[in-house]
């Protein structure tokens, strides 16, 4: 059986001489690589459609956006439509959306960050810590005994010979979480304790002398409660994106007709 096109209801759009009618739009969506984001946007209004706003609620919501966008005069926001091709129903749309949109996951993923926090934790804890990395097994070895063993300041030794932008602050890296560094040099960290030194270790290319200079513990603070809420959240989008595009991969109308 042959799948019947969709209904051409006449060109929808006129750029320069061409004009597009609904039939070319989502071809030509799929082509320049926008059709995800399309999706993705689709989704989050299916997602937060059901959330309704007071008229208040509403009128915060506008404010916020337009200073967001940094819109304080009337002729500004009309600029500001203009160069979108947005009406002020667009607007109001767009601005209440983003308001639905921090309920939607704040009702969907506050109660399950505390759980995440704690399987994130470890990759959030931060470090400061001092390095010195160099290619010369010897020379690393060599460094690693005259801060040990007689005194010499890790900050002026790392200034001398370290080969990375760190000798640019005497060795000093961080705060940053235990994510950031190689991995085999954030295994290091997590079990160091602060002042310990270690002995030359081989990371990729590098021989490097590392010290934990301070510990520093993820707190689940409002930051970090709005970023983990983030992170859920925009892993949902990305299954629910690629499933949607998955279930119409076969669909002529979402490809190029003949």
């Amino acid at each position: 059986m042959t799948t019947p096109s969709p209904p051409d209801f006449g060109p929808v759009l006129h750029i320069g001489p061409q004009a597009l009618t609904a039939t070319d739009v989502v071809p030509l969506l799929r082509r320049y690589g926008l059709l995800p984001a399309l999706v993705k946007e689709l989704v989050i209004d299916q997602a937060t459609s059901a959330i309704a706003l007071t008229p208040d609620q509403a009128t915060q919501a506008v404010d916020q956006f337009l200073q967001l966008n940094q819109v304080t005069s009337p002729e500004q926001l009309q600029t500001f439509l203009t160069q979108r091709g947005l009406s002020q129903a667009d607007l109001t749309f767009l601005a209440e959306r983003t308001q639905k949109l921090r309920q939607y996951k704040l009702d969907t993923w506050g109660p399950k960050v505390e759980s995440y926090f704690l399987q994130r934790k470890s990759h959030l804890d931060r470090v400061l810590y001092s390095l010195i990395r160099t290619r010369e097994a010897g020379l690393a070895q060599e460094l690693f005994f005259r801060i040990q063993d007689d005194g010499q300041p890790f900050a002026e030794l790392a200034r001398q010979y370290s080969e990375g932008q760190e000798a640019q602050t005497g060795g000093l890296i961080g705060p940053v979480e235990l994510s950031v560094p190689h991995p085999a040099l954030s295994r290091i960290l997590t079990i160091s304790q602060p002042g310990q030194l270690w002995p030359p270790t081989r990371v990729g290319e590098w021989f490097v002398v590392v010290r934990l200079e301070k510990f520093l513990p993820a707190r689940l603070d409002d930051p970090t409660r709005q970023r983990l809420i983030d992170e859920l959240f925009n892993t949902w989008l990305q299954e629910q994106v690629q499933t949607a595009l998955q279930d119409n991969s076969h669909d002529p109308a979402w490809v190029e007709q003949e």
